[in-house]
This record gives C-alpha cells, sequence and structure tokens, in this order.
C-alpha cells in the first residue's frame, strides 16, 4: 500500500475522522463505517492531509495547471494541498475559490485567488450527488479554462442508483479523472492489516458486496 494510503488512515482514526458501527446514510444505507471530513480542524492534520492529497496527485500522474476549492471544505483543502505541492514536490502553483455569494464591493466577484486558466484540478473533500463537482466544472469553463479531472479524501466505491459510483458518474460525464487519496477497498486492506478493536471487518465486506460499484 502507498504511504499516503497509510498516512492518511492513521490520521483519520487518530482523528475520529473514521469511525465503525452503524451509521444511516442520507441513502437509507447502514453502513458500518462513517467518514468526517470536516474532523481535520487543526494545523497539524492539515498539514499532514496535505501532504497526502499532494502525494496522491503526484502518484497519478494527472496533469494540471492549478488548484480550484469549491465553498467551504474545498478551500483549505486546495490551500493545504497548494502548500504541500511546493515543499514536497517542487510545484508552485496558483490557487483560487469560489463565495457562496457574490461580494457588491472591494474586487467583487464570485471567483476568489489566481485567474482560471489552463488546466484545472478541483480539490474536495468527497463526492456524493455530484452537485459540488458540476458548479465547479461551470465556473472553471466560464472562465475559459479546462477541468482536469478532481481529488477527493476517500471514495466510497458505493454506487448510487444505478452500477456506477459516484466517482465513477463524474469521470463518465465530464471525461476528467477522479484521484482519491484511498478507497473503500484500501480501507479494508489496511483494517485487514490493522485490527482494531470495535471494527467488524465482516461487515465492512458484506457492505462492500451489497452496495460496491461495478468496474473497480
Amino acid at each position: 500500500m502507498l504511504q499516503h494510503k497509510t498516512t492518511f488512515f492513521e490520521l483519520a482514526l487518530a482523528k475520529g475522522n473514521l469511525r465503525f458501527g452503524e451509521f444511516t446514510l442520507k441513502s437509507g444505507r447502514v453502513s458500518p463505517y462513517f467518514f468526517n471530513a470536516g474532523g481535520f480542524d487543526d494545523g497539524v492534520s492539515l498539514d499532514t492531509l496535505g501532504a497526502c492529497y499532494a502525494d496522491a496527485l503526484a502518484a497519478s500522474g494527472v496533469a494540471f495547471d492549478m488548484l480550484f476549492g469549491p465553498a467551504y471544505k474545498g478551500i483549505p483543502l486546495a490551500a493545504v494541498t497548494a502548500v504541500a505541492l511546493q515543499q514536497r514536490h517542487g510545484r508552485n502553483l496558483p490557487w483560487a475559490y469560489n463565495r457562496k455569494e457574490a461580494k457588491d464591493h472591494g474586487e467583487g466577484g464570485m471567483l476568489v485567488g489566481a485567474p482560471m486558466a489552463g488546466k484545472v484540478l478541483i480539490i474536495d473533500d468527497v463526492i456524493s450527488a455530484g452537485t459540488s463537482v458540476r458548479e465547479s466544472v461551470q465556473w472553471i469553463r466560464d472562465a475559459g479554462a479546462e477541468p482536469a479531472g478532481v481529488a477527493i479524501a476517500l471514495d466510497r466505491q458505493e454506487r448510487g442508483q444505478g452500477t456506477l459510483s459516484a466517482a465513477m458518474e463524474v469521470e463518465r460525464e465530464y471525461g476528467i479523472p477522479v484521484v482519491s487519496i484511498a478507497g473503500l477497498d484500501d480501507l479494508m486492506d489496511y483494517l485487514a492489516r490493522n485490527p482494531g478493536a470495535n471494527i467488524d471487518i465482516d461487515a465492512m465486506r458484506r457492505y462492500r458486496e451489497r452496495y460496491g460499484s461495478q468496474g473497480e
């Protein structure tokens, strides 16, 4: 397993951002695990998370010229990833984000940061319904730039209404790659190698078999 995946799981478990038990999702499914990206709430965890994003992107081979963080969770994620890309991989890239509401004073507008240009990579925590990606792609295209892909923390690899996962649906709809720090298969492999108390690996396997997307 690549080091950034192991580091990500160690961090998420230490912060309590990965929890195990029974959790009812918006879909109505009862999941044996729950991931909360909002729990990376201090300097050390954000620094480590940014490094995980940067290393996952470097390993992916996806080409991009700048980063875009959709409001709100994507904003700090894009910022720490930009810092980590410079520090760890020598890539000093511009980044930008959007406002939720237009600013009617000062510089105004809905976009903040570097002007959109070239191939723009979207940084977010997860993909669920794909709304954030859809809006981000529109921002990028309206600015005359090109969406290069999406980077997320954890891919649940779980099908939606059809046979594809949310990440796979984004790839098919927009023709861009989705890069995750880690996926559910990685998590199950990690837990098998590092068993913990009150973690039911068999429940994870059953859930993957029942709700897992096809083609992954």
